[in-house]
């Protein structure tokens, strides 16, 4: 593995996101003096905060999987996910509701989602679901420590017998089909696929080693931090300055500081020079490259994952949903071609409303609920015509009768619109193509193909963050801030094992 060469006693991360806040905490641990520099008020990044009258919001992230992960990177400090943060399971992971009137409860336990499978399907399914769920952990397995955890200098570096055994497995055959050997039930496909447009691909065109995403949550299991998402950067934040990391808040670097190719210094718009010995910028793709003033070395164009216009709803507590709930339109294939495709929006919507009061009542005002409704919709790139600014209130209306007649009666005279994120806003904050998501993991853009977290042209720059690898997601943002580490330290025996049982989870 190739790392940056010279002093890297004194660090500077760029972003204090997920990715930056992992770096931060691993690179602390190794003994290197850590700045943190961020031009928000607070850490967090894409996890993101906004206060109303009461209400909680969590902007970004809305699932936790893998708290292992999370253990991993507080223990790099020597700290502990005990002493930091309070997780709470979420059972069932997901309600599923289909738009024939049936419904689902998706559990990461096996017993209890057999017997799920059994109500809803019948026993043919279950045994395709007990051999889906033995596939799947064996795909993490063979996936984890090499392809996902790992730093890779070529592509002709996957070329070991771990990468034999991921052809064996079928995980680059097409998601769809992989899925379909193990069950037949259209909709229990939809349950163990949906995953793929977090990743920016149909099911239809996702490699099948995708699926590591739904052994996440169906498999190893979800989970909400008490107090919110926001409360996971707040103790990630809180563990690194405990363990000597310093952080400057509400300031923006716009400018490196060069001597040849080495960076000797992070200047801030305030006019702050920050000297370092290398430099982790765990920040927007775009804005990276920005500041290492280059170009990416690429024969296609980036492409983008699709965005979303994500909306939080204040109702009267009176609702027993699921914590998180997956609303499906009748059409499918018909979405992703319309969402990726044609960069429409969607005819026949499926969505994700989240009740994250159904965990933490507190997030809310005394007798009321919080809800939030994610809609996927097209990136800018794909559809740069929709005046995002003049039809987001009707959007949202559209959304909210959705929620009414699917999911919630009564939903549309009892809410109460929080606030509402659409791609002009995601772009705003200088998100890439106005989209949370990033980039899409597309064959091009997967593994050794992503950009590389050590660019060309800058001695001692390391990238972290989800448009680098090992991609989007909560655990991957902060596996990404540990390669970065690596990069600049060399790899260091990890302080927990990655195949550690997780909280609840099951790591066969």
């Amino acid at each position: 593995m190739r790392t940056i060469s010279g002093t890297t006693d004194e660090v500077v991360v760029v972003g204090a996101g997920l990715a930056g806040l992992a770096a931060a905490l691993h690179l602390a641990g190794r003994g290197r003096t850590v700045t943190v520099v961020e031009r928000d008020p607070l850490p967090g990044g894409r996890a993101g905060r906004r206060d109303v009258d009461g209400y909680l919001l969590d902007t970004g992230p809305s699932v936790l999987t893998m708290p292992d992960i999370v253990a991993d990177t507080l223990a790099a400090v020597g700290d502990s996910l005990e002493s930091r943060l309070e997780l709470l399971p979420v059972a069932p992971a997901y309600r599923a509701h289909f738009a024939d009137g049936t419904g689902l409860d998706i559990h990461s336990d096996a017993a209890a989602m057999e017997e799920s499978v059994l109500a809803f399907a019948g026993p043919k399914e279950v045994e395709g679901y007990r051999r889906l769920r033995a596939w799947l952990s064996e795909l993490y397995q063979v996936e984890f420590d090499r392809f996902i955890a790992a730093n890779t200098d070529s592509p002709l570096g996957l070329l070991t017998p771990a990468f034999a055994r991921l052809i064996a497995l079928g995980g680059f055959r097409r998601l769809d089909r992989a899925i379909g050997s193990f069950l037949n039930d259209e909709r229990l496909r939809r349950v163990f696929t949906f995953q793929s447009l977090y990743a920016g691909v149909s099911p239809q065109r996702a490699l099948a080693l995708y699926a590591v995403i739904s052994y996440m949550d169906t498999v190893g299991g979800v989970y909400f931090p008490r107090g919110g998402m926001r409360a996971l950067p707040d103790a990630l934040a809180a563990a690194a300055v405990d363990a000597g990391v310093t952080f400057r808040y509400g300031e923006t670097v716009d400018e490196l500081e060069r001597r040849g190719s080495r960076i000797t210094a992070v200047l801030t718009e305030r006019g702050h020079r920050i000297p370092c010995d290398a430099v982790v910028l765990a920040t927007e793709l775009p804005t990276a490259y920005e500041l290492l003033d280059r170009v990416p070395r690429r024969p296609t164009s980036w492409q983008p994952a699709p965005s979303a216009v994500v909306m939080h709803v204040g109702v009267p507590e009176s609702v027993p949903t699921a914590h998180h709930n997956l609303v499906f339109g009748a059409a499918w294939e018909q979405t992703f071609d319309e969402l990726i495709g044609a960069g429409k929006l969607m005819s026949d919507p499926s969505l994700l409303v989240t009740r994250p009061t159904a965990t933490d009542p507190a997030l809310a005002p005394p007798g009321r609920d919080l809800f939030t409704v994610l809609a996927p919709v097209p990136n800018l790139y794909r559809s740069g015509d929709l005046n995002w600014d003049g039809r987001a209130t009707a959007y949202g209306e559209e959304l909210a009768a959705i929620v009414e007649k699917r999911l919630v009666p009564g939903f549309v005279s009892d809410a109460r619109v929080v606030h509402l994120d659409t791609p002009a806003d995601w772009q705003r904050q200088g998100l890439l193509a106005g989209t949370p998501f990033s980039l899409a993991h597309t064959f091009a853009q997967t593994g050794p193909f992503r950009p590389a977290n050590l660019p060309r042209g800058a001695g001692n720059a390391v990238l972290a963050g989800c448009g680098t690898v090992p991609g989007v997601g909560v655990p991957t943002a902060l596996l990404s801030g540990r390669l970065a580490a690596d990069r600049v330290t060399g790899t260091v025996p990890a302080s927990r094992t990655s195949t550690s049982t997780s909280i609840g989870g099951d790591r066969r």
